[in-house]
């Protein structure tokens, strides 16, 4: 990885990109906001990257060592999928290094990851520690039914060569568990990713709760579990609500608005 910054004095970062790598921006800049709001951060780790429109092959990254809370969207890295910074506000910016791994082999591999989120909360790791992975305990979890993989642990991301073997156990799915880590997902927008991510979250802490009752628990019959996993993929246009987060996005916006709107920026 090298570091090529692309500054222009007197010029700002939304003078120089298109509309349409703006308004992804402020998508990406709301993301980082809402997972520190939902309290899915760790210090200044983990990374949310999405794709620039375009055919370019770019994506936007988090400048490494800002909180979730201080993204904006001028602040966010452009970089290739060699790691090169393209565009930054911050002429001493850093790319996370094992962000960049795991996120430029996931954008190589897959053309419809127009935003992909890396996470290792408690309650995620909790789960991908567990032999049983996910299980089908809530209808929240039921979600991701037979559709969920695994990355067996390899140490800390930093070797190339271990994002041939994440993008295979990845597949078709969008949601990974890294064992011994923490969750991975993959959206067609960020609006996709971060409901992903959200419901994923809620599953695993459903998980643990209800594990660490030490009480009998019940799972579902496999066609009930089917049936829940297959009306909330996000292909489906269901009545009761699509699952790929373009009914929630909009709410989200404007809660992000009225606690802080300097995402946009």
């Amino acid at each position: 990885m090298e570091k090529v910054v692309k500054m222009n004095s007197g010029r700002s970062i939304r003078e120089q990109v298109s509309d349409a790598e703006w308004q992804t921006r402020v998508d990406l800049a709301a993301c980082y906001r809402l997972m520190a709001h939902y309290r899915m951060t760790d210090l200044i780790y983990n990374h949310i990257t999405a794709r620039v429109p375009g055919a370019d092959h770019h994506v936007l990254i988090n400048d490494y060592g800002l909180h979730y809370e201080e993204i904006t969207a001028s602040n966010l890295l452009k970089i290739d999928l060699e790691g090169n910074v393209l565009l930054a506000q911050n002429p001493d910016c850093e790319v996370n290094y094992p962000g960049y791994v795991i996120h430029s082999a996931v954008h190589s591999a897959r053309v419809d990851a127009a935003c992909v989120i890396h996470t290792h909360t408690r309650a995620t790791m909790a789960v991908a520690a567990m032999q049983c992975g996910l299980l089908p305990l809530s209808q929240i979890a039921m979600r991701f039914y037979k559709r969920i993989s695994y990355h067996d642990y390899e140490g800390p991301a930093v070797d190339l060569d271990e994002r041939l073997r994440l993008v295979a156990d990845l597949g078709k799915t969008d949601a990974m568990l890294l064992r011994n880590h923490g969750t991975l997902v993959v959206g067609r927008s960020v609006a996709e990713a971060f409901n992903l991510i959200y419901f994923l979250e809620m599953a695993c802490q459903a998980q643990v709760d209800t594990l660490s009752s030490g009480m009998p628990y019940i799972l579902p019959a496999t066609a009930a579990a089917e049936k829940a996993a297959s009306v909330m993929q996000p292909v489906n246009d269901s009545p009761h609500g699509s699952m790929d987060g373009s009914r929630e996005w909009p709410a989200m916006i404007r809660m992000m608005d009225r606690k802080d709107p300097s995402f946009r920026n």
